[in-house]
């Protein structure tokens, strides 16, 4: 299968925007792919935004970015308390937001949430990110959850079996407040980045999936 490589120059500047609805969106759907992003550039600018947490949830989500960005030169982390559950009733405040967002970076790669993401906040974060950035390479990650809304991704980014246990560690480590829920475990983690590696004929036997609308090269 025929290779892209993100950042064909990994001297070059790489510029990197993710966004996540909820504090452990990000980390979840694609922590890996920043992690191996990160090991293989030297000159990386990340801008991360968590749009919804509050109470012990803003601690964990500053946690755990820094850990997942630990080594990156340059690093924002923002995290707003836009209410959860309600980002389609809030979408005037959170497309505001967008418009600051815009005007401050012009990342080379975007992370957002699927489009079909049947979590509303998540579908919302998707389409204003589509609504927002014209002219971007954007990335849509997936969530596994209750909802049963996988779908069949068409862009697959191959991990190491190291990369897959420093992600799934520090999202253990970071999200205490998680640990209660079926789906926060170690083996749901890596069964979907052993499952997304058999359907990419990944070598390294772990991947993670993503949805890509539209690719020029």
């Amino acid at each position: 299968m025929f290779t892209l490589k993100l950042n064909p120059q990994p001297n070059q500047p790489l510029s990197i925007l993710c966004l996540g609805a909820h504090s452990d969106d990000i980390e979840i759907g694609c922590g890996g792919t920043v992690l191996k992003l990160l090991s293989e550039n030297e000159n990386v600018d990340v801008n991360w935004v968590v749009f919804g947490a509050n109470g012990i949830r803003i601690d964990e989500a500053n946690s755990s970015a820094n850990l997942f960005l630990e080594g990156c030169k340059k690093r924002n982390i923002v995290v707003q308390n836009f209410k959860d559950g309600f980002f389609p009733y809030l979408g005037g405040e959170i497309k505001l937001y967008f418009e600051q967002l815009k005007k401050e970076v012009s990342p080379d790669i975007i992370f957002t949430h699927y489009r079909h993401d049947l979590h509303q906040d998540h579908r919302t974060i998707s389409d204003l990110t589509w609504n927002t950035f014209r002219n971007h390479l954007i990335l849509e990650y997936e969530i596994v959850k209750y909802d049963g809304d996988l779908g069949n991704p068409n862009f697959f980014v191959t991990l190491s079996y190291q990369v897959c246990q420093n992600k799934i560690k520090n999202i253990i480590d970071s999200f205490k407040s998680q640990a209660s829920h079926q789906w926060f475990s170690e083996d749901a983690f890596l069964s979907l980045l052993r499952l997304r590696a058999i359907e990419c004929n990944a070598s390294e036997k772990y991947a993670e999936g993503f949805y890509s609308r539209k690719i020029t090269f």
